[in-house]
């Protein structure tokens, strides 16, 4: 019998991205975010999480894709780094899913930018890729 790994999956854009749901604290709805002053554009703000003040990462900008259309409200994936909570502002909210180790390939030689350093590689699924997010390196280069 094999090992296998949980994901909390979301959108953005019209790829599939996870993260290990035992890194997950909560998936929330779209909450208000104070702007903080010469903050990096990757940081949309922080939000204030029942008390506990939260920096709000908006994945799109921190993955170089085109920004979210003005209609689409992002989603918050409250990720538990040990410290701290970061959210993950995404497009919408997949579903929690158990992927086999066995469909794990590593991103190709070809994939740069941003993302080749981002990104663990892919899960195959029956009808797409979930791309799994290195969220360690997500938060470190997003710091305030």
């Amino acid at each position: 019998m094999t090992d296998t790994t949980q994901f909390c999956t979301f959108y953005l854009d019209s790829f599939l991205f996870g993260v290990d749901v035992r890194k997950v604290q909560e998936v929330i709805r779209t909450l208000e975010l104070t702007r903080i002053p010469l903050a990096p554009d990757v940081i949309s703000g922080l939000i204030n999480l029942r008390g506990q003040i939260v920096t709000g990462i908006d994945l799109r900008r921190r993955l170089e894709l085109p920004p979210r259309p003005p209609t689409l409200q992002p989603m918050n994936v409250v990720i538990h780094t040990g410290e701290e909570a970061i959210s993950l502002l995404v497009d919408t909210i997949g579903a929690v899913i158990t992927v086999d180790p066995d469909t794990f390939e590593k991103p190709p030689e070809t994939l740069t930018g941003v993302a080749r350093d981002l990104i663990l590689g892919a899960y195959k699924l029956k009808d797409r890729l979930l791309l799994a997010l290195d969220i360690d390196k997500v938060i470190q280069g997003a710091s305030v």
